[in-house]
């Protein structure tokens, strides 16, 4: 995949799940990658330790992507240490399993502002350097929750279904550029998020997907980087849908 070699690829929230297969996978096909972190810096370390022992380039990088000063400030940060990102990956994201009336304000606002508004944020400001050189590749992660619904987020389901109208808009945007911007929207991935689930629903959710299991995180990474690729040059404004075949109501 020769477009993605020796390109530098921000990965938000991937000290761990999805970010950190996507993470691992880019470093495989050569980019020099950026793991993005909040709360746990020991992880991400961990996550460029393993792209150094592979022979890859890589370092650990804390924003709160829900906070535009954050984002600017990381954007410097890796500018000095590595130089200008062609890639993001918008993966950071956080739920609470809550119904909506035990939500309180400050709930919503934090799930939307890491969620959408992180994609909002980081798309802003790292699209100005990829307009600028006339290529670059923006992968948004969103979730099977934005188009069934859920009975304990709406929050969650909420922000991930303004990621995919966010990235119909942005591809419009910036496709004049050369700039491609696409979705990848998971299923039930064994992740932390899933594992928090009850035996109950597991097994109600085992039932519905037709391959009979939960996707792996690295299912998903190997759709990102097929999106980043040159292969993908011609796709944009996408949902990649991830599910094992789960059917949508």
């Amino acid at each position: 995949m020769t477009e993605i070699k020796d390109k530098i690829a921000l990965i938000t929230g991937s000290s761990r799940g999805i970010g950190r297969a996507t993470a691992l996978e880019l470093a495989r096909e050569k980019a020099k990658v950026v793991v993005n972190y909040v709360k746990n810096k020991e992880k991400a370390e961990e996550v460029v330790s393993l792209i150094k022992n592979e022979g890859g380039e890589a370092i650990a990088v804390y924003a709160d992507v829900s906070n535009p000063q954050d984002v600017e400030n990381m954007k410097a940060t890796i500018g000095q240490l590595m130089g200008e990102v062609n890639i993001l990956v918008n993966n950071a994201g956080i739920h609470q399993h809550l119904k909506s009336w035990e939500l309180s304000s400050d709930d919503w606002n934090r799930v939307i502002g890491v969620n959408l508004t992180g994609v909002f944020n980081c798309s802003k400001t790292f699209s100005k350097d990829m307009i600028s050189r006339k290529w670059g590749r923006i992968v948004n992660i969103s979730s099977i929750i934005a188009d069934i619904g859920t009975d304990h987020e709406v929050h969650y389901a909420a922000s991930k279904g303004g990621v995919l109208s966010a990235t119909k808009s942005l591809a419009l945007e910036l496709a004049p550029y050369n700039i491609t911007v696409n979705a990848v929207s998971p299923g039930y991935i064994k992740t932390d998020m899933t594992k928090f689930s009850s035996e109950e629903e597991k097994l109600y959710y085992l039932g519905k997907i037709p391959l009979k299991r939960l996707g792996h995180p690295s299912e998903i990474a190997d759709s990102v980087v097929f999106l980043c690729s040159d292969k993908a040059s011609y796709i944009t404004g996408q949902v990649l849908h991830v599910n094992g075949g789960l059917a949508f109501p």
